[in-house]
């Protein structure tokens, strides 16, 4: 007898259905999302982050010119670089014409008390005699005024004396105190009091310090006293303290200057460039782990979680680093989260299952502005 067609096909459909699989019920979104270490924007202290730049200026300058006009320069005798004691002559004028004029006030001076003695004498003689008929009362305050007057004659004469040696004095321009010459404008032959320029201009005591900018809200972070590591234009590092935070910010640049305190050494010259980096400088400031910021074409940004655990890109401002930290000067409220490595593969609107972050090791205060 022969199977019937139809009772073998139904069969057949039966025993492949008995071979295929149930088919795997599709994943959710949540169930695809990747697991991604987030972190929450908070209020963090960033130590080491404050630094400035400036120029090296000395500390307290000097300026040297002729005190006498009219006088030749005869030599100068020391040069730019050269440090110098006070009082030690650093431009030697001409003499010749003051000579001349201190010998002829001596010969004034000389006439002028020897009138003088003379003059008190003959009104010493008459000491005594007034209503003795002697002499009329005329004769003798006549000779008494002639006293006075020689002896003011004499005085005058000896001032202007004083007056010459004075100047002769002035011939040798000295220091007026010790420190290093930064600047020589003066060359020999030249006539003194023919210009309004110093001579010389001198560091005192060869002290140069840096004068650093640093903005309103970096001035805070500053105190007299504190430590600063400062770089300096050949590449050598200076240790130096605060001496001086300006009491006033400049109207139109919106900075104060800062002055550092530096050791006297060769290689730190006055007129270079220096950068300080400020030790225990720390401050509050709503801040991320600096591998929670993306740097792109459309600049700096972080990758905002919402509630949803939908990430966001958006724009941030960053101001000071240190300690592995970044403040964020613009960007999301304090208590957002972001996600902490940046670098990560992810795309506006993608689902993540959030993982707290680990805080951000410690680093070497490496200063970046």
């Amino acid at each position: 007898m022969r199977p019937n067609p139809a009772f073998l096909a139904i069969t057949a459909l039966l025993a492949l259905s008995a071979c295929q699989k149930p088919a795997a019920p599709k994943e959710t979104d949540a169930q695809q999302a990747r697991a991604v270490r987030v972190v929450i924007v908070a209020p963090q202290a960033i130590t080491g982050a404050l630094a400035a730049s400036g120029d090296l200026v000395a500390r307290e300058e000097a300026a040297v010119s002729p005190e006498v006009a009219g006088y030749r320069v005869a030599r100068v005798l020391v040069d730019v670089g050269s440090y110098v004691r006070r009082g030690q002559t650093l431009v030697q004028l001409d003499p010749a014409l003051i000579q001349a004029q201190l010998a002829q006030q001596q010969a004034l001076s000389a006439q002028a008390e020897a009138q003088a003695l003379q003059a008190e004498d003959q009104a010493r003689r008459v000491a005594g005699l007034d209503g003795q008929g002697v002499l009329s009362q005329e004769q003798i305050d006549q000779r008494r005024f002639q006293a006075r007057a020689a002896r003011a004659s004499a005085n005058a004469q000896a001032a202007a004396l004083r007056d010459i040696r004075t100047r002769t004095a002035k011939l040798s321009v000295t220091a007026p105190v010790s420190g290093l010459v930064l600047e020589r404008n003066v060359r020999p032959g030249e006539l003194s009091g023919g210009s309004t320029t110093p001579w010389f201009r001198l560091a005192r005591d060869g002290q140069v310090e840096l004068a650093a900018q640093l903005s309103e809200d970096d001035l805070s972070g500053v105190r007299i006293g504190q430590s600063a590591t400062v770089t300096l234009p050949g590449g050598g590092v200076a240790q130096g303290t605060v001496r001086l935070v300006s009491p006033q910010i400049d109207p139109q640049t919106k900075l104060a200057t800062v002055r550092i305190n530096l050791p006297v050494r060769s290689d730190i010259r006055a007129g270079g460039f220096g950068r300080a980096v400020f030790a225990e400088a720390s401050g509050l400031a709503l801040a991320v782990p600096e591998t929670a910021v993306r740097y792109d074409a459309d600049g700096a940004s972080v990758m905002v979680v919402g509630a949803d655990n939908r990430v966001k890109r958006v724009a941030v401002q960053t101001g000071q680093r240190g300690s592995g930290l970044v403040q964020l000067v613009k960007g999301p409220p304090a208590g957002s989260r972001v996600v902490q490595n940046a670098a990560a593969f992810l795309l506006d609107g993608d689902m993540i299952r959030p993982m707290a972050g680990a805080a951000p090791a410690a680093k070497a205060a490496v200063v970046r502005r």
